[in-house]
């Protein structure tokens, strides 16, 4: 066993673990974030061509399936 002691998980600050409702601004700004950090890393091309052959391959019939279950899919109307 190793001598070194595992980092504590970091823990959400009170701002992260408060409940924005409906409209996150924190999330909206993570996803912000992170998709500018995807658009400016130059792996986008890269991804797209090989989402583009797991379509076209042998995996397209499930990724196409689960694609229309997706679609079907209703989530319950909140009362």
């Amino acid at each position: 066993m190793s001598d070194q002691k595992k980092k504590p998980a970091p823990v959400p600050s009170d701002t992260e673990l408060k409940n924005e409702g409906e409209g996150s601004r924190t999330g909206a700004r993570r996803y912000d974030a992170g998709a500018e950090k995807m658009a400016k890393s130059g792996q986008v091309d890269g991804l797209a061509r090989r989402a583009e052959k797991a379509l076209e391959g042998k995996e397209g019939v499930e990724l196409k399936r689960a694609e229309e279950k997706g679609k079907k899919a209703q989530l319950p109307h909140p009362r």
